[in-house]
């Protein structure tokens, strides 16, 4: 099955964009009767049938509207941008296909990649969205701060951080059904000093594991990690 993305629904725009109206009618060949899925992005699924095939702006009529079942905790990644674009990408990428609620990108003093296309991090999330048949697109915040994430009022507030004097997986200590944000420094960690400021914020120290992880992966682990507490 394939689905559709709409963010206009709401509005009363029942047609798809051009790049979704070219690869609804010239890639998969639908036609005017066909049925076909659409979201908004913002939690819905719509039935709705093909009333005009055109391949600059499909049109279709709403047969049913469904909600999609919310869920009862929400995940926050804030996380340092990759020196290669292309690693960060994975990371949003598979942490939309496996629930992600929030993905903040992060300036930190170690932080070697400084500029970003927040457009093509939105473009890679929508199709992840599509492709694991999700309604809800996750929020993406462009290059934000250190100190500006720490006044973030998620109710358990996480900091990937390697040391021997990290003792607690990630796993074992967040509650479920719960709000958490989980803090991903870059490839040079997070320094001393915004260790000490995060801790001020009341944030915990958690590790993801033996292994030392790339940024990137350590973003997926966390989010894999909560995703399963919850599951």
């Amino acid at each position: 099955m394939n689905l559709f993305y709409q963010p206009r629904i709401p509005e009363g725009i029942y047609y798809l964009d051009a790049d979704e109206s070219r690869h609804c009618v010239r890639v998969l060949r639908h036609t005017a009767g066909d049925n076909i899925q659409v979201t908004d992005g913002k939690g819905y699924f719509y039935k709705t049938t093909i009333t005009q095939a055109d391949d600059r702006q499909c049109q279709f009529r709403i047969e049913e509207k469904v909600a999609q079942p919310l869920r009862d905790f929400f995940i926050h990644i804030a996380i340092s941008p990759t020196k290669n674009a292309d690693r960060i990408e994975w990371f949003v990428e598979k942490a939309v296909e496996l629930g992600i609620d929030r993905i903040s990108i992060i300036e930190c003093e170690n932080t070697e990649r400084t500029y970003l296309k927040k457009e093509r991090l939105e473009k890679v999330a929508i199709s992840a969205m599509k492709q694991s048949l999700k309604a809800t697109l996750p929020a993406i915040e462009g290059l934000i701060s250190f100190n500006d994430i720490l006044t973030t009022t998620e109710a358990y507030k996480y900091m990937a951080y390697v040391d021997m004097q990290n003792p607690d997986h990630l796993k074992n200590i967040a509650p479920q059904k719960n709000s958490y944000i989980v803090l991903i420094g870059p490839e040079g960690d997070f320094s001393p000093e915004e260790l000490t400021l995060a801790l001020q914020h009341n944030f915990q120290k958690v590790s993801l594991g033996n292994s030392r992880l790339r940024t990137e992966t350590a973003g997926m682990a966390a989010c894999h990690i909560l995703n399963l507490v919850n599951s």
